[in-house]
């Protein structure tokens, strides 16, 4: 619907936080599937594309095929699987077009009250230097899980006096120049697997400094199928070949450890310590995987433009870090491709009839509300699979949600707890340091639907596409609580 300007008491029926993959495909949604809702988009940043607008550094690319991270009513073309970030945000930016998606940017939303007397959100909104109210029957958050203004940054004895040059990827500056320097990258992620290979290209040599390996898999960034069975079946084939893959790996870790690790010896040079850099200790799938397209990393190593050093960091020596077993890794450039910084909500801070939410003490409902918490719902992806995949469910059964709604004179949805509330467990069942680090954040999840947040697409896909709205659990009620 037509969006004005902003003014002091605008009201609007969905206020949709965030303009990155998530925040677009829930205004697409509306637009096709809940065209009689008014919307609007706030966006903090200055241009649409979220993470892929946020992450600049070189080689920065999708770490899921584009046929499952795309969205599903305006698919992805060709047969390119894998590609760099700003190809994601083009798209991105080309599908808001399409869809008549302006968001509103420089917007920050900075507190959000709920009034249980008049059933609706109030939100402050920082824009241009002032800071507005305006309302809301449903706040709908896009916002993503990690901090956008820093990034995990460790901090080690010697910084101060090392000659060259450290950057965290997450602000990475453009006056960087590497050609021709010896550059140790520090991490063994996804972020890491992609810096590495893409630096090499130019640098003198790039070593990857981790102190615990990752689980690498190579993947052709041409899909051979994509132009013979087209973009939708593609999506649904990678979807559920993914979904195959996890389970076999939750079920047979160590046959597929096994497979893994024989797949890089074959792809690395002889004689290099696959266990040792390529092997960790915990099981497949305890952590995300890393792809790698085309081997792209593999090959750099047998180039003898890549090396790897699984240690610890002792300190910072002004050539360059000397770690835990004595070595000395000389550098001219350090990057620090440490990891996230985990934030739920954007940073708004949440309140429901003046207390305060605080996330870690709810349960997440459906993986998309809170317990307790009318009227919000969160686009919370996959850890296993394509972030989309989960957030284009989300953002249909929140269409599905206001027309059954609309339909019955419901102004008021809110999950509530059943007595005894179930058996807290930790939301996301993964092991990497960027959750371990906000356990606490997290809302928990329950051992049963609809409380269990699944890392399953095909159980979501039937639960939201086709599962009553009205399942005993999300209270729907009229009005206002007097």
């Amino acid at each position: 619907m037509a969006e004005a300007g902003l003014e002091r008491g605008e009201h609007f029926d969905v206020v949709i936080v965030g303009a990155g993959l998530s925040g677009i495909d829930a205004a697409c949604r509306l637009t096709m599937e809940a065209p009689d809702r008014s919307w609007c988009v706030l966006e903090a940043r200055d241009r649409i594309g979220g993470t892929w607008d946020l992450f600049r550094y070189p080689g920065v690319r999708s770490d899921s095929d584009m046929f499952t991270l795309g969205f599903p009513f305006r698919p992805w073309r060709g047969d390119k699987a894998i590609v760099g970030g700003p190809d994601i945000r083009a798209y991105v930016e080309e599908t808001a077009r399409a869809y008549g998606v302006a968001p509103r940017f420089g917007h920050r939303v900075l507190r959000a009250d709920w009034s249980s007397a008049e059933a609706r959100w109030t939100l402050e909104v920082e824009a241009q230097g002032a800071v507005r109210r305006m309302t809301a029957s449903f706040l709908y958050l896009g916002s993503g899980y990690y901090r956008y203004e820093s990034g995990y940054r460790p901090e080690w004895p010697g910084e101060a006096g090392f000659a060259g040059r450290i950057v965290h990827p997450q602000h990475w500056p453009d006056d960087l120049d590497y050609a021709g320097k010896r550059v140790v990258v520090i991490g063994s992620g996804a972020t890491a697997m992609t810096l590495v290979p893409a630096m090499a290209a130019r640098a003198a040599h790039v070593t990857m400094l981790q102190r615990s390996p990752s689980y690498v898999v190579s993947r052709p960034a041409r899909d051979g199928l994509a132009r013979w069975i087209g973009p939708r079946l593609t999506r649904l084939k990678n979807a559920f070949l993914g979904l195959v893959f996890f389970n076999l790996a939750r079920r047979r870790p160590e046959k597929v450890r096994a497979k893994l690790l024989d797949l890089a010896r074959a792809a690395l040079p002889d004689g290099f310590d696959v266990e040792r850099h390529f092997g960790p200790r915990y099981k497949v799938w305890d952590q995300r995987l890393c792809l790698v397209p085309d081997g792209d990393l593999f090959a750099a190593i047998g180039a003898g433009r890549v090396s790897v050093a699984t240690d610890e960091i002792e300190r910072f020596v002004p050539a360059g870090l000397r770690l835990r077993s004595g070595d000395l890794l000389e550098a001219d450039v350090v990057v620090t491709a440490t990891g996230l910084a985990m934030r739920l909500f954007g940073g708004i801070a949440l309140h429901v009839d003046g207390v305060a939410v605080e996330a870690g003490e709810r349960f997440a409902y459906k993986g998309m509300m809170l317990d307790g918490v009318p009227n919000l719902v969160l686009a919370f992806g996959y850890t296993n699979a394509s972030w989309t995949l989960k957030c284009d469910l989300t953002a249909r059964w929140f269409c599905r949600l206001l027309n059954r709604m609309r339909r019955r004179g419901e102004t008021v949805a809110v999950p509530r707890l059943p007595e005894p509330a179930p058996e807290r467990r930790p939301m996301l069942d993964f092991t990497s340091g960027y959750v371990a680090r906000a356990a606490a954040l997290l809302p928990a999840q329950g051992p049963a639907a609809p409380w269990r947040v699944h890392q399953n697409y095909a159980k979501d896909l039937l639960a939201l596409r086709f599962g009553r709205i009205d399942d005993g659990t999300l209270e729907l009620r009229r009005g206002p609580v007097s």
